[in-house]
């Protein structure tokens, strides 16, 4: 599936009012609490951390319209905590929106 950063750009350049440099700082604070609960999300072992930590990434991308990693989120919700694929689609959203596509 082709990435398209289209939603999430234009949100971020909407929030930032067309400052280049607060364009950065918000991407930058959306990628660092998108990984943190994705630590979290890799910690987790019981429903609960699981569940708490991928409802906090389904509400940054909802608040984002960062939609592939709503679906990512959506995905773990739908599973058990520390399911791998669901940890590996996660990582491979956030890797395509920093810029360090994975295979």
């Amino acid at each position: 599936m082709a990435y398209e950063s289209g939603a999430l750009d234009a949100t971020i350049a909407a929030a930032a009012g067309g400052d280049p440099a607060l364009m950065g700082e918000l991407r930058e604070a959306f990628l660092a609490s998108a990984a943190r609960q994705l630590d979290l999300l890799r910690r987790s072992r019981c429903d609960g951390n699981w569940h708490v930590a991928a409802m906090r990434l389904k509400g940054l991308a909802a608040s984002f319209h960062a939609e592939e990693l709503l679906l990512a989120a959506d995905n773990a919700l739908a599973s058990a905590p520390g399911e791998p694929a669901a940890i590996r689609g996660i990582e491979t959203v956030l890797a395509r929106f920093s810029g360090r596509a994975r295979a």
